[in-house]
């Protein structure tokens, strides 16, 4: 009797142990609203699990129309038998305290509030991106077009960028995806990294800035133009950047591009992982090539 009471005290405590909520944050990678289905890349959970992608379903009330591809949640994970649920999903706002990132968020809104046609020209999920021309580290000019087919993936950085958690990241973040998809790079994934200090990164420079990374030009373009044409293909992201007495305040964007041309996501800020922002990239990888008809137009960025 005393055995039989002790099982029963082990398995009801082993049941409240895997029914105990764990919080979790991570970047959704897809969402089927129909079916109320997340998948995520989590964060560790220290003492419980490693990072991982996980389905989830979504309990409550919660709409899941908001969410896209790159959006980074919060919610408390709870077991189920054979299934993993989540409760009280939270979109997590991007949030910085350090100096210049919080000058780039009052810079960005003053500037859409002195332009407000400012945001229309920003890409939503799902749309194509306007097609763009710029030039390489190896003074080939690239259109973003000629890569209709493969995945892109890009961000905005500059040589000169003093801390370490900024450009140097985004572009290790990069460098990261060239190494876990090397057998795709070049014939499936195309890196870009797109300079927003086209008077100082040109020419020998852009090509010692790529050097540092040891970019395959044929994988991984550092694309350069006029300060106009910069400034527009940052706009379709909603990247801004502002020069500061020879250093330039800018907000963080990490965009991915699916085969047909639509943006797939955008990521704001430097809070994700490269290994989040790979699973977000295998994700887009396994997507089927979905090819517009011959007669359908495509919009292209003139330059300004």
């Amino acid at each position: 009797m005393e055995r039989l009471l002790a099982c029963a005290l082990l398995l009801a405590a082993a049941h409240t142990w895997a029914a105990e909520p764990h919080s979790v944050q991570g970047i959704v990678l897809k969402v089927d609203s129909g079916k109320k289905l997340i998948v995520v890349s989590c964060a560790a959970i220290p003492g419980y699990m490693e990072a991982m992608v996980m389905p989830f379903r979504v309990r409550g009330s919660e709409s899941l129309t908001a969410l896209v591809p790159g959006t980074a949640v919060r919610f408390n994970m709870v077991e189920a038998g054979q299934e993993n649920y989540a409760e009280n999903l939270q979109v997590v706002q991007v949030s910085n305290y350090e100096s210049e990132p919080t000058e780039a968020d009052r810079l960005t809104f003053l500037h859409r509030t002195l332009d407000p046609a400012a945001a229309a020209r920003i890409v939503r999920a799902g749309q194509p991106v306007p097609d763009f021309t710029l030039t390489d580290q190896a003074q080939q000019v690239t259109h973003l077009s000629q890569f209709r087919g493969k995945v892109v993936a890009l961000t905005f950085t500059y040589s000169r960028c003093p801390n370490p958690n900024y450009c140097f990241r985004l572009s290790n973040n990069l460098s990261q995806l060239e190494r876990r998809f090397r057998s795709s790079a070049g014939r499936d994934l195309i890196l870009m990294t797109i300079v927003i200090a086209p008077d100082q990164d040109h020419g020998k420079a852009l090509q010692r800035y790529a050097g540092t990374w040891k970019a395959d030009p044929a994988l991984w373009r550092f694309l350069t133009g006029s300060l106009a044409d910069v400034r527009a293909v940052a706009e379709l992201f909603g990247a801004g950047f502002w020069d500061d007495e020879g250093y330039l305040t800018h907000t963080f964007h990490t965009a991915v591009i699916d085969r047909d041309g639509n943006l797939a996501a955008n990521l704001e800020g430097n809070q994700f992982t490269a290994e989040q922002l790979g699973d977000l990239v295998e994700t887009v990888m396994e997507r089927r090539v979905h090819r517009a008809p011959a007669t359908a137009a495509r919009g292209h960025l003139a330059p300004r």
